[in-house]
């Protein structure tokens, strides 16, 4: 979705959660303060960047952010916008299903994926060029 030298910013596509990214960094590092400073607060920069564009166009409940990386130690953050009818909510993705997805709802979220999209990218390339 987008690419920068540093990082890229990627739709997850996880089955229930329409507005799931990752921003992977692209140097292999397994945790966070392996970074510089600069880097620290580039990716962070991201990080904020598409949770804000998340919410001014899908309008979440929650927007959930995570670094678990126990599976992958290959330094990523998840950006999940978050639902009180998601599956889940209000417990964390990777929990037991809560209740039946909303196919409605999730349909209705994913057409307004483009223009969340546009906005990330727009305001990433400012910040990293």
């Amino acid at each position: 979705m987008f690419e920068a030298p540093e990082f890229r910013v990627i739709h997850a596509e996880e089955a229930g959660f329409p507005g799931f990214y990752r921003v992977v960094w692209h140097a292999h590092v397994a945790e966070f303060s392996d970074l510089s400073a600069a880097d620290r607060m580039l990716c962070m920069e991201a990080v904020a960047t598409v949770e804000q564009c998340l919410r001014d166009h899908l309008a979440p409940t929650k927007i959930n952010l995570a670094a678990l990386g126990n599976m992958v130690p290959h330094l990523h953050w998840h950006v999940i916008a978050r639902y009180r009818w998601d599956t889940h909510f209000p417990a964390p993705v990777w929990a037991a299903a809560r209740r039946d997805r909303d196919a409605d709802r999730e349909a209705a979220l994913r057409v307004q994926l483009p223009a969340a999209e546009a906005a990330m990218i727009a305001a990433l390339s400012k910040r990293t060029s």
